[in-house]
């Protein structure tokens, strides 16, 4: 049905006539390109490995020309240079981004913040950290005052926000702010209704950068004569693992491929992949050698080795807190697996490992799929470790995201034991038994019942009632926060 339009309104004193409006006035489009422009500031230096990389110096500013994929852009820097740049070196320049402050430290949590804390001994020295909740801040807050025979205390005050318009941010209702930094900088002179004044801020003390997909943008190949072999670190089940350097400047671990280990021209093909997984958590493949034999694979050198060895060498020295602490890491790094549709199949202690910042990353994740080993070697042809794999997977050899997370119950279990194995003394096929009528793995005396209560949800029988490793994220940030147990 066609409408006619109605007449415009006089304009009072010319009749019925009405002046058009004027068009719209073009834009320019350099302005429109200003304004579009993406700015960043590096949060830590990078050298540049090869020459279409651009250098980053920690505190410059530097605009984004290219995203070329999720981990390395195409930037300039204030000189007009251009090159490539790992994007976890930057972050958006924005008024609500922390991370430009020294008083926020990313990826802290409240065990980490009081071990900090508490190594700094300093009244009202304090940590603007990530809530177990999405979105939202803590402070936690170091003070002697009043402290009597107890000792110093750590005060954990979580930054509320209004829900009216416009958002207002507080930690005593009497003083609201329209930014985070404005309430810090107001409770740094100002301690109203906190135990002290926010006084000496307090960051996370590793202050070199992460590692990078690859050394450089779309690097699989690292050619051999640029690496210098070192010691020897161990010898795992796809060849011996040495300590080396590339370009004599970046320290990795070397893993040679022995002959007949694994399907080799299947994982080259996937190492390509495997290099763009890139997490905090997880133990990033810079490349391999791929044109000789053996073949080698390049990774992230982790300083302290392998998780369930670090757990039995200092077995009877750890707190609650730092146990949990590592089984928060690997859920992270299989949090971040999982969103990408990548399926670990070997999850467990020994298939972790830790650097000298006492970070627990995860390892070899994908390789099980090319391995060539009796072991790893059921009746039916699937790889897999029978002690530490769910019923579907010895019986009908499925694997999944929810297979991983039964997976992840057991390392949770030999992390609280610190170390013992799991299904001692037991053989393959008696496990399967056990596992299949119902036998589960005890509690550990490190364990509260409120941990066990989360490695039973992930023992579950139907993989689909078995919680997701961001779910498991969110019931173990949960635990850390409100469980006086983990307190150091």
């Amino acid at each position: 049905m066609h409408f006619p339009e109605k007449p415009l309104p006089p304009i009072p004193g010319q009749g019925n006539t009405r002046r058009p409006r004027p068009p719209p006035v073009p834009q320019d489009e350099d302005e429109d390109d200003e304004e579009e422009e993406e700015v960043v500031v590096a949060l830590y230096d990078f050298p540049g490995m090869e020459p279409h990389d651009l250098k980053l110096v920690r505190g410059r500013e530097y605009v984004i020309l290219e995203k070329c994929d999720v981990n390395w852009f195409r930037a300039r820097n204030e000189y007009g240079e251009e090159g490539y740049i790992p994007s976890n070196y930057v972050s958006e320049k924005t008024s609500g981004n922390l991370v430009q402050f020294s008083w926020y430290s990313k990826g802290v949590n409240r065990n980490m913040a009081e071990e900090l804390l508490r190594k700094e001994d300093k009244e009202g020295a304090f940590i603007v950290r990530d809530s177990s909740l999405p979105s939202t801040y803590t402070v936690s807050l170091y003070t002697k005052a009043g402290s009597g025979k107890g000792g110093p205390m750590i005060k954990h005050y979580h930054i509320k926000e209004t829900q009216c318009s416009p958002k207002m941010f507080y930690l005593a209702e009497k003083h609201m702010f329209s930014s985070i930094p404005e309430l810090i900088e107001y409770h740094s002179h100002n301690g109203a209704g906190l135990a002290a004044r926010l006084r000496y801020p307090v960051g996370k003390q590793d202050k070199s950068g992460p590692s990078t997909a690859g050394f450089s943008y779309e690097m699989w190949e690292i050619n051999p004569s640029e690496l210098t072999f070192m010691k020897e670190l161990g010898c795992g089940q796809y060849g011996q693992v040495r300590l080396g350097m590339w370009r004599s400047q970046h320290k990795v671990a070397i893993k040679a491929i022995k002959e007949g280990a694994m399907y080799e021209e299947d994982f080259i093909e996937e190492a390509k992949l495997m290099m763009k997984l890139s997490h905090p958590k997880l133990v990033q493949l810079y490349g391999v050698c791929s044109q000789q034999r053996p073949i080698y694979i390049v990774t992230e050198f982790m300083q302290q080795g392998c998780l369930v060895n670090y757990l039995r060498q200092r077995r009877g020295s750890f707190s609650p807190g730092s146990l949990l602490d590592m089984c928060l890491d690997v859920c992270e790094g299989m949090e971040y697996l999982e969103e990408n549709s990548f399926i670990h199949r070997d999850l467990a202690a020994r298939n972790c490992l830790m650097n000298d910042a006492m970070v627990v990353k995860v390892s070899d994740f994908g390789m099980a799929r090319y391995v060539l080993d009796n072991q790893y070697t059921s009746t039916k042809g699937a790889k897999f470790p029978v002690k530490w794999s769910p019923p579907e997977v010895f019986n009908y050899c499925k694997f999944s995201s929810k297979s991983d997370v039964w997976s992840y119950g057991v390392l949770m279990w030999e992390v609280f034991t610190e170390g013992q194995m799991p299904f001692d003394q037991r053989l393959n096929h008696e496990v399967v038994a056990m596992v299949t009528n119902g036998h589960r793995l005890f509690r550990p005396k490190m364990a509260p019942p409120a941990l066990y209560d989360i490695m039973q949800l992930c023992w579950n029988n139907r993989p689909d009632e078995r919680p997701s490793f961001s779910q498991l994220c969110l019931m173990l940030s949960d635990v850390l926060e409100d469980d006086g147990t983990f307190s150091p």
